[in-house]
C-alpha cells in the first residue's frame, strides 16, 4: 500500500473541501489515486448528505449571471458550513451553475427548482445533483434563494461585493445603452451594496408603513415633555420632517449617492446627469440585493478545537 503524504491530503481537500481525515481515508482506500480518491468520497458521502443537511449552513457566496444581450439576469445565494469550502474551487463552479440554472429556469420557489431537471448533471434532479456535491465537498450545502430580474427596454446590471458576501442585480430602462449609462448602473449597484435600501423609490413605500412609522414618532414625541409641549401644528411638522428623513434613507433614489462630489447629491439627481449627457431617458425600475448568511443563525466554531478533535 502507498504511503500518503501531507501533500496528497492537503491537495485532496483543497479539490473538494472534504475534512482532512475524510481525504486521508479516501487516498488510503484508493492506494493514493488522487481521481479515484474524488469517487470514493463522492460515492460514501452521498450516504451522508441526509445527516449533514441538520447542519447550520450559513456561509457560502452569492452569484450573479448575465445573458448575453444584458436584458436578463439571475442571482442566487448557496451556503457552506464553512468560509474554507466557500472560497474552494470546485463550490464556486458548483454555484456557477446553479446560478446558470437560475437565469432560465420557471420555478416559481426554491422547491420547485430544486425539483426541476439539473442542466449540469444529466439525468438528476437539481437536488440530487446538490446530494452529489455534499457527498464530494463533506459538508452541508444549501440552496438558500434565488431571484430573476429582466429589462425588455434596457438592461440588468450586477455587482458582486467581497468575492460573493454581497450580490446585487439592478434593473434599467433605457433607450441608450453605452459606456456612461453601463457604468452608472454599476454605481448605483455598488450603492445597493454598501448602504442596503429597502425600496427602489417612494411610491413603492405602502401606506401601511408610513401610518405606522407616524405612530412610532408620534409616541415619541408624546414621551417628551419638551416636545409633547410643543403646539399640535408644530409636532406634525416634526413628524412629516422625520419621516421624510426616513425616506431619504430607505428609498433608493432619495440616498445620497455615496460617490457625490458634494456630499450632497441624491442617486435620482446623478442619473438626471447621466442621462442628460447621454441625450437619453433613463429610470432605474427595480435592484435586488442578497447578503450571504443574512438571517442565518451562526454557529460558534473553534477551528483549531475541529482540527484537534479530528487527529485524535
Amino acid at each position: 500500500m502507498a504511503k500518503i503524504s501531507a501533500k496528497q491530503v492537503k491537495e485532496l481537500r483543497e479539490m473538494t473541501g472534504a475534512g482532512m481525515m475524510d481525504c486521508k481515508k479516501a487516498l488510503t482506500q484508493t492506494d493514493g489515486d488522487m481521481d479515484a480518491a474524488v469517487e470514493y468520497l463522492r460515492e460514501n458521502g452521498l450516504a451522508k448528505a441526509a445527516k449533514k443537511a441538520s447542519r447550520i449552513a450559513a456561509e457560502g457566496i452569492v452569484k450573479t449571471v448575465v445573458s448575453e444581450d444584458g436584458k436578463k439576469a439571475a442571482i442566487v445565494e448557496v451556503n457552506s458550513e464553512t468560509d474554507f469550502v466557500a472560497k474552494n474551487a470546485e463550490f464556486q463552479a458548483y454555484v456557477a451553475e446553479v446560478a446558470d440554472q437560475a437565469l432560465t429556469t420557471s420555478a416559481a420557489d426554491i422547491d420547485a427548482f430544486l425539483a426541476e431537471p439539473s442542466q449540469a448533471e444529466e439525468g438528476k434532479t437539481v437536488k440530487e445533483a446538490l446530494d452529489g456535491k455534499i457527498a464530494i465537498i463533506g459538508e452541508n450545502l444549501k440552496i438558500r434563494r434565488f431571484a430573476q430580474a429582466e429589462s425588455a427596454d434596457g438592461f440588468v446590471a450586477s455587482y458582486i461585493h467581497a468575492g460573493g458576501k454581497i450580490g446585487v442585480l439592478v434593473t434599467v430602462e433605457t433607450d441608450v445603452v453605452n459606456d456612461d449609462i453601463k457604468e452608472m448602473a454599476k454605481n448605483i449597484a455598488m450603492q445597493v451594496a454598501a448602504l442596503n435600501p429597502k425600496y427602489t423609490d417612494r411610491s413603492e413605500v405602502s401606506a401601511d408603513y408610513i401610518a405606522h412609522e407616524e405612530e412610532v414618532l408620534k409616541a415619541q414625541i408624546e414621551n417628551d415633555p419638551k416636545e409633547a409641549a410643543k403646539p399640535d401644528k408644530v409636532k406634525a411638522g416634526m413628524i412629516k420632517g422625520r419621516i421624510n428623513k426616513q425616506l431619504k434613507e430607505v428609498c433608493l433614489m432619495d440616498q445620497v449617492y455615496v460617490k457625490a462630489e458634494d456630499g450632497k447629491q441624491a442617486v435620482n439627481k446623478y442619473v438626471a446627469q447621466v442621462a442628460k449627457a447621454a441625450g437619453a431617458k433613463v429610470a432605474v425600475k427595480g435592484f435586488v440585493r442578497y447578503e450571504c448568511g443574512e438571517g442565518i443563525e451562526k454557529k460558534q466554531e473553534d477551528f483549531a478545537a475541529e482540527v484537534a478533535a479530528q487527529m485524535k
